[in-house]
């Protein structure tokens, strides 16, 4: 499998993934700690997907302790810490612990006396070559509104005022992007540095904190942010993952148009159509003359955005825009699709009916903000 230059992220290079979590436990809570890791590691280990995990504990500090796991590829792993189930194993933890920090990686190289290093390795599950990234890490988060408050809330997240942008010396927010699409609302973010640093220094800030007071009435899943656990399972809940990123491989145009467009899947085909899309992306970033500069797929469950840049009319080249050129793409799509969810029924086998899939997945702007601007 060749993996282009152009691809600074995905989740779909078929390469093993490892998983770390640092966690900072209270003191004295080890024990209570340990119980809820016990759970966690047999429900875990019946996952699809997972390989084997690790429990470590420090020789230096006995409260920071770390769990290691890996997975037969980013897929299963997102799928299940996606899931209401994880949320639910994981709760016990909540207690004892004093701050978490996760990251993923693919496994690209590894030592074994049995298997010395080849180009061929890449068939166990290693990740191919090394991915050449722009320093810019992507996230984004979702939830819905109660319907009817749809302006309201709109109104609300329009007119907060930007946080400061640099976060600390390595730190520093790139860009927010703010979308809606009927009452679910999509804020996609991009940080220079420490993605996690970033998104607790934009929690910490005033305006930031009475926007999210302004719009607590009106969210369909309640929350209250003064209360660690309850902002926890939200964000949990609200997380929506970038699962690939990919840039044209040409220059940088002069005016781009940032468009995101909401693909709400059949059960259980979330991650299928997110693959179909990225592999989409892959293919048409080499095309000189295509419309999408830069393309981000974001996934949990059956909600799948894609974020485009574009140097063009969105309707210019629907099927391009959409993620759609090529033999038999669009009929992909409409097997994978909620059409009825999205208010687009019928084949996509038409001019017409994929005009108005573009209409009905391209999501409302309500702000898109630039640390420059």
């Amino acid at each position: 499998m060749t993996i282009s230059g152009r691809i600074s992220q995905s989740a779909f290079d078929g390469s093993r993934l490892r998983v770390i979590l640092l966690l900072d436990l209270y003191e004295g809570a080890q024990q209570q700690f340990l119980d809820a890791y016990e759970l966690m590691r047999n429900q875990v280990a019946s996952v699809p997907g997972h390989i084997s995990d690790q429990l470590c504990q420090s020789i230096e500090n006995p409260s920071q302790w770390l769990i290691t796991s890996e997975w037969e590829s980013a897929p299963p792993f997102l799928a299940w810490v996606n899931s209401e189930e994880h949320v639910e194993t994981v709760r016990p933890m909540h207690s004892c612990v004093r701050d978490t920090r996760s990251m993923r990686y693919s496994i690209l190289r590894e030592t074994s006396p049995s298997q010395p290093l080849t180009p061929e390795s890449a068939a166990t599950g290693l990740q191919v070559a090394a991915r050449v990234g722009d320093g810019v890490a992507r996230h984004a988060l979702t939830f819905t509104v109660k319907p009817g408050s749809e302006s309201k809330v709109a109104e609300i997240l329009a007119g907060y005022t930007s946080p400061q942008a640099q976060v600390d010396d390595n730190t520093r927010l790139r860009r927010t992007s703010l979308f809606m699409h009927g009452n679910r609302v999509v804020r996609a973010v991009e940080v220079e540095g420490d993605l996690l640093a970033a998104l607790r220094h934009v929690a910490r800030q005033p305006e930031v904190r009475a926007v999210e007071e302004a719009i607590n009435p009106h969210l369909e899943q309640d929350r209250d942010l003064s209360d660690p656990d309850s902002a926890r399972v939200f964000f949990t809940r609200a997380a929506l993952p970038a699962v690939h990123h990919v840039v044209a491989d040409r220059p940088e145009p002069a005016d781009l148009r940032r468009h995101a467009l909401y693909y709400p899947a059949k059960t259980g085909h979330g991650m299928e159509l997110a693959r179909l899309l990225a592999h989409q992306d892959e293919a048409a970033a080499g095309d000189p003359d295509g419309p999408v500069y830069r393309s981000t797929v974001f996934q949990r469950d059956d909600i799948v955005v894609r974020l485009i840049d574009i140097d063009r009319e969105l309707d210019s080249d629907s099927l391009a825009s959409l993620g759609l050129k090529g033999d038999r793409k669009a009929a992909e799509l409409q097997r994978l699709l909620d059409g009825a969810a999205i208010g687009v029924e019928g084949a996509l086998d038409t001019e017409r009916n994929v005009n108005r899939l573009l209409s009905h997945a391209d999501m409302m702007p309500v702000t898109d903000r630039s640390a420059d601007s």
